[in-house]
């Protein structure tokens, strides 16, 4: 499947001058989340791995417990952007009918008022003890992540996020315009393939918000890496859920944030 780029003419501004040339770019459009005939959120994507988007934004936005809740899937592409039409068995529909119903604040904006506060904020699902990495793991598993992001290499304009083992070494890459997509797309093709997340490494190109860490939490991570520094509340986060948070992850080193025991002789400078 040819990857959903668009290549665009522009000038170049250097000190020697100005030239003209062109540069690929990747696309974006609106993605609509339908379930059992009503939309339940749109969101800028890449057109790119959308099976694997619908299963995991379900999961991970809790309105799904697996996979196998969603009974059909199709993808409908429209003038406007694409709709991924799921239908859900009547208990889950109800679910997702009444926390609709509660989200929903006088004003119309579908978030307001302090239901919506306790949901953005809402505490992460506890992981397992999972296993024990060595530091040469994590950067094994970093360095082997840039040279499998296709679609970062053609454009430089894309997050990506990936899992890693240490017995298989990279087993699933995503990639989106949207970090918490990349995630999301991730989480899908993961649970698409029935692999547990606590046999290794969530791996991330941006920085670690709240919202990837919940998600990781949602699927079971006990360990997430990624490239650039977290945010205090994800820091905060990761410890209630018992994730190992490293991140700042670059080619001579990283840094651990949160429950440092699932890295191998890296407890004990901790805090120092």
């Amino acid at each position: 499947m040819p990857l959903p780029v668009t290549r665009v003419v522009r000038s170049a501004w250097h000190r020697q001058g100005v030239t003209g040339g062109d540069r690929v770019i990747p696309e974006e459009t609106p993605v609509a989340f339908t379930y059992n005939g009503g939309t339940h959120a749109v969101m800028m994507a890449t057109p790119q791995n959308l099976e694997d988007f619908a299963v995991g934004f379900s999961l991970t936005e809790g309105i799904v417990a697996t996979a196998a809740d969603i009974l059909r899937l199709e993808i409908v592409e429209q003038e406007g952007g694409i709709e991924l039409r799921m239908w859900l068995g009547e208990t889950t529909a109800a679910a997702l009918s009444e926390r609709r119903r509660h989200l929903a604040g006088p004003t119309g904006c579908g978030l307001c008022g302090i239901e919506s506060l306790k949901e953005a904020v809402k505490p992460a699902a506890r992981v397992g003890h999972g296993r024990t990495f060595r530091p040469s793991d994590i950067m094994a598993a970093m360095e082997a992540l840039a040279p499998c992001q296709e679609l970062n290499l053609l454009t430089r304009a894309v997050h990506a996020a990936a899992f890693w083992q240490p017995e298989v070494g990279l087993v699933a890459v995503r990639e989106d315009v949207g970090r918490h997509n990349a995630l999301d797309k991730l989480c899908g093709v993961l649970a698409r393939e029935a692999r547990s997340a606590e046999a290794g490494l969530v791996l991330l190109t941006s920085r670690v918000s709240v919202e990837m860490v919940q998600k990781s939490a949602a699927i079971g991570a006990p360990v997430v890496a990624a490239v650039s520094a977290p945010t205090a509340l994800a820091v905060r986060t990761a410890k209630a859920a018992g994730i190992t948070l490293v991140a700042v992850a670059r080619s001579d080193g990283f840094e651990i944030f949160t429950h440092p025991h699932r890295i191998a002789d890296a407890a004990e400078a901790y805090g120092t």
